[in-house]
């Protein structure tokens, strides 16, 4: 293998950082005996800046490549697990089919809401009313009959990949701007 740049990052297929580079961890490294690295990265992963400096953080994320806006060196963005808000989702109706025929089946599959009707509790058949009358428009069904569907979790928020070792170079050759 060739010597690397100083700080260069390489990826490697075994869980550990081999001599001369340290793990892409997010450790805070002492500026007095890494003044070049220092001068390379200084507190753009972390760090204090007087005594300190940070590696910067792989564990867990994908790297995106450096722009001067939005995608500067050291900015973090993304997230693991993402729960939906409503305005995230798209735009969608949950429609109520009624009739008015009587109804002719117990079991919801392929069916709409029917005239209903049975025993009221007291020996007589009475109709159980499931719909507003159209002289009331704007009515809301009642909370009891309606209900928000599922449960608000985060879900994960993922693409497929595979794990390898981000480790920087610790020692190597100054990279030069030219």
């Amino acid at each position: 293998m060739t010597t690397p740049y100083l700080g260069e990052i390489d990826l490697f297929a075994f869980g550990f950082a081999p001599r001369g580079y340290a793990l892409c961890n997010g450790q805070l490294l002492p500026i007095v005996q890494n003044q070049a690295l220092f001068s390379l990265l200084g507190t753009q992963f972390g760090g204090d800046g007087q005594t300190t400096f940070a590696l910067p953080d792989l564990r867990g994320c994908c790297v995106v490549g450096a722009d001067t806006a939005q995608y500067f060196p050291g900015a973090k963005g993304g997230e693991t697990a993402h729960t939906l808000s409503v305005p995230e989702m798209p735009a969608h109706q949950h429609a109520l089919g009624a009739s008015t025929a009587a109804g002719g089946t117990d079991s919801p599959a392929g069916a709409v809401l029917a005239q209903a009707s049975g025993d009221d509790g007291h020996g007589g058949q009475t109709p159980y009313n499931i719909y507003v009358a159209d002289t009331a428009p704007g009515q809301v069904l009642a909370a009891a009959a309606l209900a928000q569907a599922g449960a608000g979790q985060a879900h994960p928020n993922m693409m497929p990949s595979t794990t390898l070792s981000y480790c920087i170079a610790l020692q190597g050759v100054f990279p030069s701007q030219s």
